[in-house]
């Protein structure tokens, strides 16, 4: 240097905000070198990219930056001096005036930095005096730190100090009282930093919470827990931001929220809740479970995360129920059951639960050999079965199902349990079986709104009744016209059955029948075993009174339908003491026994085997359920083996009448009805045609006449003849006439041509036609 610094009254920082494009920053500073200044960016100290200019200038420099830093970020520039002697002056020696100066300016330079420090630090103000020094080590132990009345510094024990806060009717509160307000998982010492063991923690905390009746918080980072983790029901609830990375046993509930027993959980918030796996369960063990709720009522829950478990979350009633509460669904993700209302005694319930959205879904590559299933309603044995009201909203499920149809079940819905009133709407199935749903027990009313099928094709979304008592799941797929979907289609319609009796004395000689339907009988003779051999054009013991039919307990009325592409039908009947009934036979025709069971939604079936083989409800359709007429409207749900069906009803008592009777199936299926043409049943009329008959010559009131075969004609049936020849009729002197004899009086028509004109005719080749009606009763 030339000329010595001069120190001027400048502060020795400069700070700035960077608009990305500036490289050049100004200090108005001098400094005695380049190392004289510390560089930072955002408070972080930079060890190069950058050159300082003018060190040993009074006015100071530059500091230009290689590129410019990013925009928004604080650039400080400070002076930072070693503090050192840079000289000494010897004894005796010159006292050069360079040399001093130089020396004060850099002492200088330290006061102005010390002063800048000091400016940035808590005193007190110059105009006050007060003690400001700490107490010793010893007395300020376990202790607050803050001021006494008189604005000194003291300690206090944490239940000593009240803080109020600075609004009206505000309470003075302990520091001890106001930190305790809130329970964190980190005041117990959790990390969060996933490599922790954070389980003795996390478990103080949650013991803690349960103590004190208050809320926990778990907040953000992977919290690892080498043990099981409970949060017993008497904590408020728990917040989670973060997740808990279980690395503990095998077998056991990750966590656990409420109480065993017949402690009610009630009012709580759960929000939230992560746990996942460490590593994947194997899920060979049911009680390999991620989150635990025990007994809710009236609680909102959030599930953020449950996933490698086998069970996903479970929600449990146990000496009591779970109810009248809101969950909520993340991603529940490679679990064998991604979600379980289960029941483990008796006295427990599950009811009333409104469940939205989830992700319920698998890897490809998690346990594929094994059947996976996104929710399922389930009970312990001997525990309580009726599953009642619930609602879910838009679950997604994709389950990978694993190569073709059938080889791995990869099922939305698991149903167990009996129950009414489950509710899906907006249902997603990707890589899923063919099922929306499987049926275990008696479940009566499921409804199931699927909103979309894909990946490998639409393959259907029914439901599958696997061992079920009821067949009470109803498939609403929205890839059709919905409207059509929810509008059933009339298969057949006896609208007022007595109106449609007549005489049909073909199987007995005083017998009943009805239009388009078939008689059965509880004890039919002959030992049939085909379709025709069960359904009778008409029998006796039926009643016909003046707007009803008594129908006895030996009796049925049935439609008769191919049942070859649709297994579904809806029957509904007026009338009382009704027993439903249904039949079925295979693609030959032949009877099918027990071992292909049907099911009804609202009630079980009973097997009446041979020789009827008549699958029966075991209740009547007006017999109320509860006080509902829920009987009324009755699902048959036929095997898969069933190309034929006959579904009716019979009397389940001798005063037992029947006005009208209907059957409907979904609007996307159109099964025909069987009765007439090659049917002997369900028919008023018979005809023959194609007769050939050589009229002969006829003198003037002469007659000739004809037997002809009519299959299925009676005495009293009105029969007419017709006759017709390519020249039609010689002067229309010839009239026809047919009556039931003949050699035999069944299945004969005897017809009389008779020539009335006052000559002779000849008539020759023609083709005679007969048409026979069976009366109206």
């Amino acid at each position: 240097m030339d000329e010595h610094i001069k120190i001027g009254d400048v502060a020795p920082r400069v700070q700035y905000v960077a608009d990305g494009v500036q490289t050049s920053f100004t200090y108005p500073f001098p400094i005695f070198a380049a190392g004289d200044i510390e560089v930072t960016r955002n408070g972080a100290p930079l060890a190069g990219g950058f050159a300082i200019t003018g060190a040993g200038a009074s006015a100071g420099g530059s500091v230009i930056f290689d590129s410019a830093p990013a925009g928004g970020s604080a650039i400080t520039l400070r002076r930072n001096l070693p503090v050192a002697r840079t000289t000494d002056f010897q004894a005796n020696g010159i006292l050069r005036a360079r040399t001093l100066n130089d020396e004060l300016d850099y002492q200088v330079a330290i006061l102005q930095e010390a002063k800048d420090g000091i400016g940035n630090a808590l005193r007190l103000d110059p105009s006050e005096t007060g003690i400001t020094t700490l107490p010793l080590r010893g007395g300020r132990a376990n202790r607050l730190l803050g001021f006494d009345s008189l604005g000194n510094v003291t300690t206090f024990a944490r239940d000593e100090g009240l803080l109020t806060l600075n609004f009206p009717g505000a309470v003075p509160q302990t520091v001890e009282d106001k930190l305790g307000e809130r329970l964190t998982a980190r005041d117990f010492g959790a990390t969060g930093d996933g490599s922790t063991d954070d389980g003795p923690s996390l478990q103080a905390a949650m013991t803690a919470a349960a103590a004190s009746g208050k809320l926990l918080e778990i907040g953000e980072g992977t919290f690892r827990s080498s043990q099981p983790l409970h949060l017993p029901g008497a904590a408020a609830g728990l917040v989670m931001r973060g997740t808990i990375l279980y690395a503990g046993p095998a077998g056991t509930a990750a966590l656990t929220l409420g109480d065993a027993g017949g402690a009610n959980n009630q009012g709580k918030r759960y929000l939230g809740l992560g746990v996942v796996r460490a590593t994947q369960s194997d899920w060979s063990s049911e009680a390999d479970i991620g989150i635990q709720l025990r007994n809710i009522d009236a609680c909102q829950v959030e599930v953020a995360r449950a996933e490698r478990f086998t069970i996903g979350v479970q929600v449990i009633g146990d000496a009591r129920g779970s109810e009248d509460s809101d969950l909520r669904y993340g991603r529940i993700v490679d679990n064998r059951i991604g979600l379980d209302l289960r029941t483990l005694t008796a006295s427990a319930w599950m009811n009333s639960l409104r469940h939205h959205g989830g992700h319920f879904a698998c890897s490809s590559t998690t346990n594929p050999w094994l059947d996976r299933f996104g929710i399922r309603l389930s009970a312990a044995a001997g525990a309580y079965t009726l599953h009642n009201a619930h609602l879910f909203l838009g679950p997604a499920f994709e389950l990978q199902r694993q190569g073709t149809p059938g080889t791995v079940d990869a099922i939305p819905f698991l149903v167990e349990v009996d129950g009414r009133a489950l509710t899906a709407s907006g249902i997603r199935m990707e890589a899923c079986s063919p099922y929306v749903a499987r049926h275990t027990g008696g479940f009566s009313d499921a409804r199931y709104e699927v909103a979309y099928v894909g990946t490998y094709g639409f393959l259907g979304c029914a439901v599958d009744y696997a061992g079920a008592s009821r067949a009470g799941g109803t498939v609403v797929p929205m890839h059709q016209a919905t409207a059509a979907v929810g509008a059933p289609r009339l298969v057949a319609a006896a609208e007022n059955l007595r109106a449609i009796a007549f005489r049909q004395s073909i199987a007995v000689a005083d017998g009943i029948g009805f239009d388009q339907l078939a008689v059965l009988s509880g004890n039919p003779a002959g030992s049939p075993s085909t379709l025709n051999g069960f359904c009778f054009p008409g029998l006796n013991l039926l009643t016909l009174n003046a707007d009803d039919v008594t129908i006895p307990t030996s009796r049925a009325v049935a439609f008769v339908v191919d049942c070859s592409q649709c297994k579904e039908f809806l029957i509904a009947a007026e009338g009382s003491g009704l027993r439903p009934v249904a039949m079925q036979f295979d693609g030959a025709e032949n009877v099918l026994g027990s071992g292909s069971p049907l099911l009804f939604s609202n009630m079980n079936t009973v097997m009446q085997g041979p020789p009827s083989y008549w699958w029966e409800g075991n209740a009547d359709l007006d017999a109320p359920t509860g006080g509902l007429a829920l009987n009324r409207l009755q699902r048959v749900t036929l095997h898969a083996d069933a190309h034929y069906a006959a579904i009716g009803v019979r009397g389940s008592s001798p005063g037992a009448v029947l006005r009208s009777l209907r059957l409907y199936t979904s609007a996307l299926d159109a099964p025909r009805l069987l009765f007439g043409a090659g049917r002997a049943w369900g028919k008023r009329e018979y005809t023959v045609a194609d007769v050939a008959w050589t009229v002969p010559t006829l003198a003037a009131g002469a007659t000739a006449t004809l037997d002809v075969t009519l299959p299925g004609v009676r005495q009293g049936d009105f029969v007419r003849a017709g006759f017709a020849q390519a020249i039609g009729f010689q002067n229309g002197g010839v009239v026809f006439h047919a009556a039931v004899g003949g050699t035999a009086s069944t299945n004969q028509v005897r017809v009389t041509a008779q020539n009335i004109s006052g000559g002779s005719i000849t008539l020759g080749a023609g083709t005679l036609f007969l048409r026979a009606v069976k009366p109206r009763l």
